[in-house]
């Protein structure tokens, strides 16, 4: 894998020390990338970078604390990322949260503005700061993770839903950008979104052994088609959804 798509790019990794931060680092730097993840915990951080870099000898790993809320140090990071690195071929938007209610009408607005901040506004910071870069890039993506629920919002889920939807939108404008970009030959970068019904690793199973977790996706899946994006060209990916669960 060292010698493919993933070969010698520089991917940064918004949200990287949760599960599927961690497995998505592992599998980046099993595929030979150079990989910068960031997280809003610099010691959960600081152990998932860790492993990824003593899991495979000789991969570039390395972790910055970056506040993502802040459009100014989110641009500080990319820049610092094209100068350490002299390039960027992928910004894995993987900052995630979760919060609902028993029914609709218990719906607390406070939930919005967390969900906002956390979900909305890091897209619009780390595309806005890196979509030059991926631009300028041979293999350049962005990738969003997202939810089945944007697209078939429930009674108790009105916040979390209308977030993901939203960020989705704010990605499909980042691939409008990327097309019209690359003129009559076609986009040479993509933005793309990767959709699952909810995520489950390792610690969920042995906390609920006997949990079925129909329709998730596991974590390591998840890194997987992350990688596979790169073996796709941009024209095939870029402003679609890719489905990793059945569609709603």
């Amino acid at each position: 894998m060292r010698n493919g798509a993933l070969s010698g790019a520089v991917i940064a990794v918004a949200g990287a020390g949760g599960p599927a931060g961690r497995a998505t680092l592992v599998r980046l730097a099993d595929a030979g990338a150079i990989v910068v993840g960031s997280d809003n915990d610099p010691e959960r951080l600081a152990e998932a970078v860790d492993a990824a870099r003593y899991g495979h000898g000789g991969a570039t790993v390395v972790g910055d604390t970056v506040d993502l809320f802040d459009l100014e140090s989110t641009r500080d990071w990319a820049t610092r990322i094209e100068k350490d690195f002299g390039r960027v071929d992928g910004l894995v938007h993987l900052v995630g949260g979760w919060r609902g209610s028993e029914t609709f009408t218990k719906t607390i607005l406070d939930d919005w503005d967390f969900l906002e901040l956390l979900l909305i506004r890091t897209v619009q910071h780390t595309s806005l700061a890196f979509h030059e870069a991926l631009q300028r890039s041979d293999r350049g993506r962005y990738l969003l993770i997202s939810a089945a629920s944007a697209s078939r919002p429930t009674a108790g889920n009105a916040a979390y839903a209308a977030a993901k939807a939203a960020a989705e939108a704010w990605t499909l404008a980042l691939a409008d950008y990327f097309r019209k970009a690359g003129g009559e030959s076609g986009p040479t970068s993509a933005a793309a979104i990767l959709v699952v019904k909810a995520l489950v690793h390792d610690a969920m199973r042995a906390e609920r052994p006997n949990a079925k977790f129909a329709g998730f996706t596991d974590v390591k899946e998840l890194a997987e088609a992350i990688a596979g994006v790169w073996e796709q060209s941009a024209a095939e990916v870029n402003g679609n959804r890719l489905w990793l669960t059945e569609k709603p």
